[in-house]
């Protein structure tokens, strides 16, 4: 029997052609953007032929048991349990395998022939793995987010399948200007001693070397110190050498590394890097406004609707680049088809919004600062009492300037309260830490000084003709910002990541945001909880 394999433009087959019959590998299925993709792969390449899912271990089993309860019970599979329910059992009982492996560890932590029997069934590999904590520890980030990509290139090879990695728009650093879909240079003090291969990629092994070597040392001089101190210290060696390097933070510093290994293992074989810029809520699919945890621009927003902070430091008329997140998972999906298709080579694109439907960081605020004004009270788990207060934003140094002097204030006029035996909580030292934390993690992000472009995934995306740019559409430019932001968003924040206020204790007023968002979700800035 012939089968027919229906092309594109440009010869690239169908994106579902391209999938039919196929085995994926995914990492980091626990995770925000993964969830997204496996439910749209499931819902429109039926014929895909297997989706064996890596997962570390959880607490109370293996992956198997860790998908059935973080996974399948997710609200991402809401619409499929809804329209097909038994066709969706059926297939993630029939046709996603769970392996219980280690990204982390040489081979996954499996044995060596099961790491073998494992790459021989695999026609591609998606990496969606990250620690997406902008302050983790830098050991921990350097683990999951570089030294893994060793382990991954590696069973890619000896799988002989193309590599799709997801990582950050934000690899661009201390960079200005207009950032393309190209490999990115260091932009630190300390660029001049990262050598650059003459095929485009920044040999890292000394840089990561030195890092290990920086990381024991440190180790070393807390031995016997409390565990979380030496935590602390090694967060700040993270956050020290990143800026040091051209980064804001531990996050980006080591998915850039990331990238270098990815370059370089993979030279002469098929990658594709998949850089998003901020990863908000969906816009349409599986349902609109679907979210899980707290974003970015989120922890403000759950900070000023709870009444602690009223003020941030930010550029206004800097472009904030939000992207909805089943456009990053519609551009992996893209990514994959055409890796599957094309051969070996390396390619980079960026899912973004930036360049073609601009957002200012000022439009932003004023439309979730009117929304929130105007319907507090649909938003029950987010507002508990009408926003009485603007959202201000400063410069920098008046906003250092502001902080000082609200710090002693606050430390003076709570002193006298207690002398004095007033009751109550701290509220004033409270908003002081609440604002000072959300600052200290996303201010950056807040002055955004260039503009990410993605014209090879707008062209990708038209290269596989127009039905697959309706079923995968991968462009910002049907986003309505208001639209979005202030019926969309809004709405799945309070529904999907927020618990309601009788659920559980209110969390303390200073743990609103974390290095990663908010306190109160323990969840990731940009893309996904922290997975593995």
């Amino acid at each position: 029997m012939t089968t027919t394999i229906n092309e594109a433009a440009d010869g690239l087959p169908d994106v579902r052609d391209a999938f039919a019959g196929k085995r994926i590998l995914l990492t980091g299925a626990t995770g925000f953007v993964a969830k997204v993709l496996l439910e749209k792969l499931i819902r429109t390449v039926p014929d895909v032929g297997r989706i064996v899912l890596l997962i570390r271990a959880g607490s109370h089993g293996d992956a198997r048991a860790r998908f059935e309860r973080e996974v399948a019970a997710s609200s991402v599979f809401d619409h499929l349990r809804a329209v097909r329910p038994a066709w969706l059992e059926r297939f993630l009982a029939e046709r996603v395998d769970c392996v219980t492996g280690e990204i982390t560890a040489p081979g996954f932590g499996l044995a060596p022939a099961r790491f073998a029997e494992l790459a021989r069934g695999v026609d591609v590999v998606v990496n969606a793995a990250a620690s997406v904590d902008f302050r983790e520890p830098l050991d921990e980030a350097l683990a999951i987010n570089t030294l893994s990509l060793r382990h991954v290139t590696a069973f890619a090879r000896v799988a002989s399948a193309p590599l799709v990695h997801v990582s950050t728009c934000y690899v661009n650093g201390y960079h200005r200007g207009e950032m393309r879909e190209d490999v990115v240079a260091p932009a630190g003090s300390a660029r001049d001693g990262i050598p650059r291969h003459r095929d485009g990629w920044y040999d890292v092994d000394a840089l990561i070397a030195s890092l290990q070597r920086k990381i024991e040392r440190v180790r070393a001089k807390a031995d016997g110190a409390d565990p979380e101190r030496l935590r602390r210290r090694l967060t700040d060696l993270g956050i020290a050498q990143a800026q040091r390097h051209g980064w804001n933070d531990t996050y980006t510093f080591t998915k850039w590394l990331g990238e270098q290994v990815a370059l370089r293992a993979m030279h002469g074989h098929a990658l594709t890097i998949v850089r998003p810029s901020i990863i908000e809520s969906t816009l349409r699919e599986p349902a609109p406004g679907w979210i899980e945890g707290v974003k970015v621009a989120d922890a403000v927003i759950l900070a000023y609707a709870r009444g602690k902070t009223s003020f941030f430091p930010a550029r206004r008329e800097g472009i904030i680049d939000v992207i909805p997140v089943d456009l990053v998972a519609n551009a992996i999906v893209l990514a994959g088809a055409e890796a599957l298709s094309a051969g070996p080579g390396r390619r980079i694109y960026q899912c973004c919004s930036g360049s073609t439907n601009p957002l200012a960081l000022g439009e932003l605020i004023r439309l979730l600062q009117a929304e929130s004004k105007r319907n507090w009270r649909k938003y029950d788990r987010l507002f508990h009492a009408e926003p009485k207060h603007d959202f201000r934003t400063v410069g920098e140094g008046t906003f250092r300037f502001f902080m000082g002097a609200f710090g002693i204030g606050a430390t003076a006029w709570n002193g006298l309260r207690r002398l004095a035996g007033a009751p109550g909580a701290l509220h004033a030292l409270d908003k002081l830490r609440t604002t000072r934390l959300l600052a200290l993690t996303f201010a950056f992000y807040a002055h955004p000084r260039y503009r990410f472009h993605n014209a090879g995934l707008l062209a990708l995306a038209a290269r596989f003709g127009e039905e697959a740019r309706r079923l995968y559409s991968v462009d910002a430019r049907l986003v309505d910002w208001e639209d979005y932001l202030c019926r969309i968003h809004m709405a799945g924040l309070n529904r999907y990541a927020l618990r309601r206020r009788d659920a559980v204790p209110e969390e303390p007023a200073a743990a609103v945001a974390t290095s990663g968002a908010a306190a109160a979700a323990g969840v990731d800035p940009l893309a996904a909880p922290a997975s593995r």
